[in-house]
């Protein structure tokens, strides 16, 4: 079997913590994994990066590299970005690509690569109408949304963990996306 390049993109949300287990899991389901974190993220994670990086094989980027430098990563045969924020969902639609992840995401769309993300944010900030307007605007981009009835499903807020975030569903749905003839 010949593995694919998965780059497994992660904001600051709590599934992040689950981290490890889904690259072990999108292992076991043969792809090759490189995680991207949010600077944030990056920060919520720091006791496990090297830990991470041992685990993918790849170093764990969460800064762009120096012009010259060399990629570290494969080339992706696809993205998933979950779980990703509110912020992270409204700056990648609009194209602020300061945050490496939200860039290698705005990137991969650009270059056809298929993409998934799973949002991961409040009942609250989801209420704001910009939110709806960026995942429209991604939507339209080819980005495959598990969101809502699809996917995750926003709860109130507050400072916990949402009770269940469907990893296993963004995973089945790269691995479809993957599969899918590109046009």
């Amino acid at each position: 079997m010949t593995t694919k390049t998965l780059y497994l993109l992660c904001s600051a949300a709590p599934p992040v913590f689950d981290v490890a287990h889904v690259i072990e899991d999108a292992q076991a389901r043969g792809w090759d994994v490189c995680l991207g974190l949010t600077p944030t993220a990056a920060h919520w994670v720091a006791g496990s990066l090297d830990g991470l990086a041992a685990l993918t094989g790849h170093p764990v980027r969460w800064q762009y590299k120096m012009p010259g430098e060399d990629d570290v990563w494969p080339a992706a045969d696809a993205l998933l970005f979950a779980p990703v924020t509110f912020n992270s969902v409204n700056s990648w639609a609009l194209g602020l690509t300061d945050r490496f992840a939200v860039g290698v995401a705005a990137e991969a769309v650009g270059k056809g690569t298929p993409v998934v993300a799973m949002p991961c944010t409040n009942a609250a900030l989801a209420a704001h109408p910009q939110f709806d307007q960026s995942l429209a605007v991604l939507r339209t981009a080819g980005v495959e949304l598990l969101y809502g009835e699809t996917g995750f499903t926003p709860g109130p807020a507050g400072p916990d963990a949402p009770p269940h975030f469907p990893w296993q569903l963004a995973l089945d749905a790269v691995t479809r996306a993957s599969a899918a003839p590109r046009s």
